[in-house]
């Protein structure tokens, strides 16, 4: 996934999680960043949502980077940072939801979910070309050798990634909500 596109749909993940969590977050006694809800969004981020990440920095590095910079002059120390700054953001979105879910505040996270949503369709929007073909730096903006997600090996690996943030997601999911009957 390409890096702007990730800190924002971490940031989805991480709240949305927290609205479900809200029963056993109102029951905790522990400080958040020991609760398990929070411990759960922290596992999703560092086991799921990182590599995925990473998987696209590391393999398809100029798509990553939306083919505004070359991949190949970025550090790789710079590529890590990025990764870990986009893994973090779903404990980041899940701890900035938790007042509004503790206090059931759920047109709140709404309406933060619905802003972040529609930068997410701008962003989209505005580099539709660049997200919808697989090329090298060089090969996008010299107009030739790209091609289409749908046949290559970054398409596939768009799919597979999401089927995996998916049920990462779904497990996550269910192990807060089945939490809020104990």
């Amino acid at each position: 996934m390409p890096l702007p596109l990730a800190i924002l749909v971490g940031l989805v993940l991480g709240m949305t999680l927290a609205w479900v969590a809200r029963a056993e977050l109102a029951r905790s006694e522990v400080p958040l960043l020991l609760a398990r809800p929070f411990l759960v969004a922290l596992g999703l981020g560092a086991v799921v949502f990182g590599p995925v990440v990473g998987y696209f920095v590391a393999l398809h590095g100029d798509w990553a980077y939306l083919y505004l910079v070359r991949s190949g002059r970025v550090p790789s120390a710079i590529d890590l940072l990025f990764v870990v700054v986009a893994a973090l953001q779903v404990p980041l979105g899940f701890a900035v939801a938790t007042p509004w879910a503790i206090a059931k505040r759920g047109t709140r996270i709404l309406q933060v979910n619905a802003v972040i949503a529609a930068l997410l369709v701008i962003v989209c929007g505005v580099f539709a070309r660049r997200l919808s073909v697989s090329a090298s730096f060089a090969q996008y903006h010299g107009g030739f050798g790209a091609v289409p997600i749908g046949r290559s090996p970054l398409g596939r690996g768009i799919l597979l990634s999401w089927v995996a943030l998916a049920i990462a997601y779904a497990w996550s999911f269910h192990a807060l909500r089945s939490s809020r009957r104990l």
